[in-house]
């Protein structure tokens, strides 16, 4: 976007504004902050701007009061200083140069999740210039974050996509040694190409949640009633082989998964048939940490364990300290690892915070995002 005249153009600019809201409030405004240097600098430019976003999974083609982005209107309007309004009627928006609007959850309007052709020449009648800035979106072929980008005369990437491609880039295409990959989650199935991609290019990958149980017991531990995948033993044991993946040497255990439950500290050989595996223990989180100190490059995409509680968080807590501390370059991405971020207030010492989840690791398991691919095939003249 930065390298076009946009003055006097109409910009339609897709950002992924899709924030908690809670009663009418919004618990965490971080994407709507990732998304502001890229409105500010298409107003200061002297276009009129349109900003479009999701939020939550509405019906589709039904307005829901419950997925209004009328707060997000007005946490934009407090944070611009300018009037934002919120607009609903596609065919009726006309903007001034230097005004910015804010079109109503793209979801309320039939055909955005089938990428339907009719809905996107709609969006693209609405602007001169396309700007795809919502990364965390990108791995969806919608008709916000495709479809415009088919028929809009002029299309290209915002600042904040440009960066997040960029830091990704950094991380996976050269990164400086030793690599470090650290994967949380409830899981391996739904990490198992991001874990396959991993083993080929990471020096270390350290595994944490319900995914760590499955190598636990794949490494011939018990893991109690702990959440674990027993099919994909086999699966985990390949993965292992392939690259070092440090288990834990102690662990935090309860009975039951609820807010409340005392902690108790076990090593591996002493779980319990009823133990439930929720978080590493000190001994463990102080290797992970050593690791992760001693890195070139940090790849974080989940917590060590129920970070959530705060007696099982203690795991996540030292790691992501030793993340924060180190000289190496770190990204991290995934929703609940930038809740662990801001928990434990290591925001400043990571050095790129990625808006998106699944985008984020489909672009580490190798994968197109459509998003990104369309802006590609017009620039190449497609």
């Amino acid at each position: 976007m930065s390298e076009l005249s946009l003055r006097g153009l109409r910009v339609l600019i897709r950002e992924d504004l899709n924030v908690p809201i809670k009663d009418g409030a919004i618990s965490s405004d971080a994407r709507i902050l990732a998304a502001l240097p890229t409105i500010e600098q298409a107003l200061s430019a002297g276009a009129s701007v349109l900003v479009m976003s999701h939020l939550g999974r509405p019906v589709e083609g039904k307005f829901d009061a419950a997925y209004t982005l009328a707060p997000v209107a007005k946490r934009l309007q407090d944070l611009l200083g300018r009037d934002v309004p919120l607009l609903s009627d596609l065919e009726a928006v006309v903007l001034q140069p230097g005004a910015v609007a804010l079109l109503e959850n793209v979801r309320f309007l039939e055909g955005e999740k089938a990428n339907l052709d009719e809905l996107a020449q709609r969006f693209a009648k609405l602007c001169d210039v396309f700007v795809m800035d919502a990364f965390a979106t990108a791995h969806r072929a919608q008709a916000s974050t495709h479809g415009v980008a088919k028929f809009a005369r002029m299309v290209c990437a915002g600042p904040l996509l440009a960066r997040e491609l960029a830091a990704l880039e950094q991380a996976l295409r050269e990164p400086a040694r030793p690599m470090v990959a650290i994967v949380g989650g409830a899981k391996v199935s739904t990490k198992l190409e991001v874990l396959h991609e991993l083993a080929d290019m990471a020096d270390n990958i350290i595994v944490g949640g319900g995914i760590a149980n499955t190598f636990i017991a794949a490494a011939g531990h018990s893991v109690g009633q702990s959440l674990c995948e027993p099919d994909l033993i086999a699966i985990a044991q390949a993965i292992a082989s392939k690259v070092d993946i440090p288990l834990p040497v102690d662990v935090m255990v309860g009975k039951r998964f609820i807010e409340n439950e005392t902690a108790v500290l076990k090593e591996l050989a002493d779980i319990e048939p009823d133990d439930m595996i929720m978080d590493v223990g000190p001994e463990t989180a102080r290797r992970f940490a050593a690791v992760a100190k001693d890195a070139g490059t940090i790849l974080w995409n989940g917590p060590l364990g129920v970070f959530e509680f705060d007696q099982f968080g203690e795991g996540t807590r030292v790691l992501a300290e030793a993340i924060a501390a180190s000289e190496g370059f770190s990204i991290a991405g995934g929703g609940d690892t930038l809740a662990a971020i801001d928990k434990y207030c290591v925001r400043e010492g990571i050095s790129y915070l990625s808006t998106g989840g699944g985008a984020f690791l489909e672009f580490v398991e190798g994968k197109s995002l459509p998003g990104v691919a369309i802006l590609e095939e017009r620039a190449a003249g497609k």
